[in-house]
């Protein structure tokens, strides 16, 4: 057959460990043999981004602002462990974080549904998309440890030299600080990419956070949301037939639970970051979680909600076969070729991408699956396949598609 034509490139960020195993697989199976795919590539693997002092996680990003998406496989955050196993220069900070913070966006975070792998809330019936702001809080955070008694303040010094201080906490032993900040204009775009996304899928969306207690921090993100929505998206919800609203994080954890699925649940960066992934684990895997970074500028970046699966990349080494689930990295390739496509105006390429998804349920849906699925299913007599297989085997479906 004569290979789908590409005309602009994506960017192509790569990864780590057990990821990065299956990234090639997924291109060699089911992206090579059918697609003349054109990538602007960068080597997201710890070894080098250590090699660049991280400087090729600041290149992909604005090579994502001149093509407009990307796609990116899962990467290592290093910790003290891994400063030693890779024998790191420094303790590099979150390549998802630097790439959130220079495209300006919010990550969209939704499941998989596949018949025969059910919810564990069982009154879950929709998918539940959680939007997670991409910048600031605890993920561009200062801490300090405090050794004994004394006395931290937070201090702004205006441009004209004057002071402003508050009161953190007058320390009568030892004890940890953190000072973390956001942005108006990063919470702006935050909110909206929340009522554009709500607004191009008609799915209702809440807003939450803790205001009650962050009468300053919190309630600017509340505020700023509620001053968009009177000013520029009220009447659009309206004739859409949809509906924004403020709750609290904890009363929204409540209205999650009971509810039925089927909206937009947009949370700050370190709630957006816990929630999809109890989301994740309560509709039947993290390893079925969609997640696409949308910048109100018009950038895309598609990725797995899922790390790199370290313990099964140990076995990998060691030749044994693992059964690891790629399922959500191939609909980060999806994800990024169908918004090539519509951008580009290139209908083959779409319907590639929604016949390449397809296939990946069918597959399940057929009783063939990897071992995170077979342990959990519905179905009967479900068959185990190790991650080669699987994807043999969703290229047999993808080819009888097409």
């Amino acid at each position: 057959m004569t290979k789908i034509q590409m005309t602009t490139p994506l960017v192509e960020m790569d990864g780590d460990e057990m990821t990065r195993v299956l990234w090639k697989m997924i291109k060699d199976e089911l992206l090579l043999p059918f697609v003349d795919l054109k990538t602007d590539y960068y080597d997201l693997g710890l070894e080098h981004r250590n090699e660049t002092n991280d400087q090729v996680t600041v290149d992909s990003a604005e090579a994502t602002k001149k093509y407009g998406v990307a796609v990116k496989c899962a990467t290592i955050t290093p910790n003290q462990a891994r400063m030693s196993e890779y024998n790191l220069k420094e303790m590099y900070k979150s390549p998802n974080g630097t790439i959130r913070a220079i495209l300006d966006g919010t990550v969209f975070r939704a499941p998989i549904i596949v018949k025969g792998i059910e919810p564990y809330v069982k009154n879950w019936k929709k998918p539940i998309t959680i939007a997670r702001h991409a910048y600031g809080d605890v993920y561009k955070g200062s801490e300090m440890k405090i050794p004994g008694a004394g006395k931290v303040e937070l201090v702004y010094t205006a441009e004209d030299g004057s002071e402003t201080r508050e009161l953190v906490h007058n320390f009568k032993s030892a004890g940890i600080v953190q000072g973390m900040h956001n942005l108006n204009n990063s919470i702006e775009s935050f909110a909206r990419s929340c009522f554009e996304f709500a607004l191009s899928t008609k799915q209702d969306l809440w807003f939450a956070s803790k205001d009650t207690i962050s009468k300053k921090y919190d309630h600017t993100f509340k505020d700023i949301f509620q001053d968009i929505y009177d000013q520029e998206y009220q009447k659009k919800f309206e004739e859409a037939g949809i509906t924004y609203f403020y709750t609290l994080i904890d009363d929204a954890v409540a209205r999650v639970i009971r509810s039925e699925g089927g909206y937009i649940w947009a949370c700050k960066n370190y709630d957006g970051d816990v929630m999809s992934d109890m989301v994740a684990t309560a509709f039947g895997s993290l390893s079925m979680m969609t997640s696409v970074l949308a910048s109100p500028h018009g950038y895309f970046e598609y990725e797995a909600a899922h790390g790199t699966v370290q313990r099964h990349y140990y076995k990998y080494l060691k030749g044994e076969k693992t059964s690891t689930n790629p399922i959500a990295t191939i609909f980060a390739w999806s994800g990024a070729l169908r918004k090539r496509g519509e951008l580009d105006q290139l209908p083959e390429l779409v319907t590639f991408a929604d016949k390449l998804e397809k296939a990946c349920i069918d597959t399940v849906e057929g009783g063939e699956m990897t071992g995170d699925l077979a342990l959990i299913t519905t179905l009967p007599n479900p068959k185990k396949l190790d991650s080669e297989e699987f994807i043999k085997a969703i290229r047999r479906h993808l080819e009888a598609a097409l």
